[in-house]
């Protein structure tokens, strides 16, 4: 998969969360984008919004997660003290749980397979052509 074709994917992604209906919505990146921000306002009317901490498991996913949410006009921020990979927002319950983390979730896994595949064949191509695991060998007896 090329850096086109990813994108691409995580469009493809992004417009099952749109709730778009045709192909032609689907290239209507703007409408759609208002139109989750709607409903992210609308959803705070009735589920306001608490402070969330998200433990993201790599500075990859730390990336796209803020990304998304800056999206939704969500500030992410993190207190002093706390780790890099940690990210807080206020948010709705009912828009993370139906909305912001599956699409992360969705996203991220698309994200780290084309990240994996490129660092398989860098190293490969760059460092060795033999990447597999380390041999996993007894432990070495005590005393």
């Amino acid at each position: 998969m090329d850096e086109k074709q990813l994108i691409e994917k995580l469009r493809l992604v992004e417009a099952l969360f749109e709730g778009t209906s045709s192909e032609g919505e689907r290239q209507a990146a703007a409408s759609a984008l208002e139109r989750i921000r709607g409903r992210l306002e609308h959803i705070q009317q009735r589920d306001p919004p608490i402070e969330y901490r998200f433990r993201m498991e790599n500075m990859w996913a730390r990336r796209l997660f803020v990304a998304l949410l800056r999206r939704y006009g969500i500030s992410p921020y993190r207190y002093s003290g706390q780790r890099y990979t940690t990210v807080m927002a206020w948010v709705p319950k009912s828009f993370v749980d139906e909305t912001l983390w599956p699409e992360f979730t969705q996203l991220n896994e698309v994200l780290r397979g084309y990240l994996e595949a490129t660092t398989e064949r860098v190293i490969c191509k760059g460092v060795h052509e033999d990447s597999s695991e380390a041999e996993v060998r007894k432990a070495l007896p005590e005393g």
